[in-house]
């Protein structure tokens, strides 16, 4: 009989164990706030990863990840933090996000960093993010705005602009973006008319655009937020008749601003980080098949992120903090397996038989000493009611 219950019990401790065995990992977007319309696809994308090394039985022996949610504003680094403190307590391994410069490098520096937790951002793209001090902790999967404003320049010069005026958002991500622009456009040979910041929140613009006209210039450049005051700078512009052409940084591009103004962008260009290499392809697939429209910016991004987490942990062979901290640059940068989208599974098998990966993921991952992507470039255009790809930078 104590044989029999000894049997019982074990039974039920392995069934218990397997039934209810998770990780959390915490998802910190700007659910609500100037780029809330692009968050939702964006946390979609870093749960299916998450929900991909689950359903596979392979992650950590059949552990599954519980992700959680948590809102950054994108713009209030207060309440960005008390939110990331809210993920501390609740006892995430690891951070996805955060989004917005600005609040990422708040929760970095007052939260992370000091709790030992790793982030990858698959976002926040503010050259001054690259000093962080991060002790290992901080990682990005998008490039620098170092390299993004050089791009959008390049882009203005071809696309054949010999003149511009320029207004930002007035945050980290907006001036660090706006400086790198400005220089590079007139190292191009480009006239800047003006550059003039813009606060987020206003109900009205015309002040802002009227300073701007006063200027002139063949174009503007919009660096901003399509959900706040660049979308105003906008509306603005096309009401008055001040610009027709509008030049876009990423967090200007999302369909949204295209359902709002229609033909009123269809002289507009801009560019954001991204690929058309076979790990974006292959992800649009995956993410189609769960129900999820990857068109927008840093869907491929999140993914990647996610599963960077997800590869660290069974690198180390454990959810521990310290451990994925030390394994996130062995699987990014290889040598090792190619992985891509849809093949964590494969990863995580290979991880578990102590072999090598190199993730490739949706953006072809590879990060710098640093913990950032090098990174690619899409040069867009808006073309029958859409933001299209022209093609990769």
């Amino acid at each position: 009989m104590k044989k029999l219950f000894i049997a019982v019990f074990m039974f039920v401790s392995i069934l218990t164990t397997n039934t209810f065995a998770e990780v959390k990992m915490g998802i910190i977007l700007g659910f609500t706030g100037p780029i809330e319309s692009l968050t939702p696809a964006m946390a979609a994308s870093a749960e299916l990863a998450f929900k991909e090394a689950s359903d596979s039985g392979k992650l950590l022996g059949g552990e599954t990840i519980t992700p959680v949610r948590a809102d950054s504003t994108c713009v209030d680094s207060a309440a960005a933090t008390t939110a990331a403190e809210g993920l501390i307590s609740d006892g995430v391994a690891a951070i996805m996000g955060a989004d917005c410069s600005g609040v990422t490098g708040a929760i970095a520096s007052n939260v992370a960093v000091p709790n030992g937790v790793v982030m990858i951002s698959p976002s926040a793209t503010s050259p001054g993010l690259t000093t962080l001090d991060d002790k290992g902790l901080f990682f990005r999967t998008a490039p620098s705005d170092a390299r993004g404003g050089q791009i959008l320049a390049d882009i203005t010069k071809d696309r054949g602009v010999k003149s511009v005026a320029i207004t930002y958002t007035n945050n980290d991500y907006g001036k660090g973006l706006a400086d790198v622009y400005e220089a590079a456009v007139k190292a191009h040979g480009i006239s800047v008319t003006t550059v003039a910041a813009h606060e987020d929140g206003k109900a009205d613009y015309s002040a802002e655009v009227s300073v701007l006209a006063a200027a002139g210039g063949d174009a503007v450049a919009v660096i901003g937020y399509l959900d706040q005051g660049g979308k105003g700078i906008i509306q603005g512009s096309i009401d008055s008749g001040a610009f027709d052409t509008f030049i876009l940084s990423d967090g200007m591009i999302g369909q949204t601003l295209v359902d709002a103004f229609g033909k009123g962008l269809s002289k507009s260009f801009g560019s954001l980080p991204g690929s058309t290499g076979k790990g974006a392809g292959v992800f649009t697939k995956v993410a189609s098949a769960a129900g999820i429209d990857s068109s927008g910016p840093y869907t491929g991004e999140s993914y990647d992120a996610a599963a960077l987490l997800i590869l660290a942990m069974q690198a180390g062979g454990s959810a521990d903090r310290g451990s994925i901290a030390k394994n996130v640059m062995a699987v990014a940068n290889g040598p090792g397996k190619k992985i891509y989208p849809g093949q964590l599974g494969k990863a995580l098998d290979l991880l578990a038989k102590g072999k090598a990966v190199d993730y490739e993921g949706a953006t072809g991952v590879t990060f710098t000493d640093v913990g950032e992507a090098f990174g690619s470039f899409l040069e867009k255009e808006v073309k029958g009611g859409k933001f299209k790809t022209k093609k990769q930078r």
